[in-house]
């Protein structure tokens, strides 16, 4: 085996990581990582970044902000991972981490071996893919010292057109 290959999980599977947010693209690669996942025997890690409130001394205000920033996160994930158990078959790995988006994911790619693609939703309107899809576009270093493959799904994209490239 190839040094330079991530560690497979214990039940010899890698995982697809997607990053979980509250936009219909994001959806949709949901939908494709899915069904990728399912036909190359994969695992699925679902990742939500709560991005801290920049309050200062508002500490009472910005710790309400944070738990209702939780609460749709989990909300969000539970969404997700309703479309991609119903496309693989089981439950993903769901998660939640508090901080700067492209820090935290370069940190579970680190953190994780068996993290092998990143699947991530482009917005197809005027402003441009997104912030993160415009970020590593620009500086793949954000995926940090462990650089994986990043599948970009095009929100303008159906699911039709998905499922025939699955």
């Amino acid at each position: 085996m190839d040094d330079d290959r991530p560690a497979a999980p214990e039940d010899g599977r890698l995982k697809f990581l997607l990053i979980a947010d509250d936009c219909d693209e994001a959806r949709l690669a949901a939908y494709f990582m899915a069904r990728r996942a399912r036909h190359s025997n994969s695992a699925v890690t679902l990742l939500h970044v709560v991005e801290p409130p920049e309050l200062g001394h508002w500490a009472t205000v910005a710790e309400t902000m944070r738990a209702e920033a939780h609460e749709r996160g989990e909300a969000c994930l539970a969404e997700f991972a309703a479309i991609v158990e119903a496309e693989l078959g089981e439950r993903p790995e769901t998660l939640i981490r508090e901080g700067r988006r492209a820090e935290e994911i370069s940190r579970l790619i680190g953190e994780d071996p068996k993290v092998a693609l990143l699947f991530l939703g482009a917005s197809a309107g005027p402003d441009g893919p997104g912030p993160l899809v415009a970020a590593l576009a620009s500086k793949p270093a954000y995926l940090g010292s462990r650089p994986i493959p990043v599948v970009v799904v095009p929100g303008s994209v159906t699911r039709d057109d998905l499922k025939v490239i699955s």
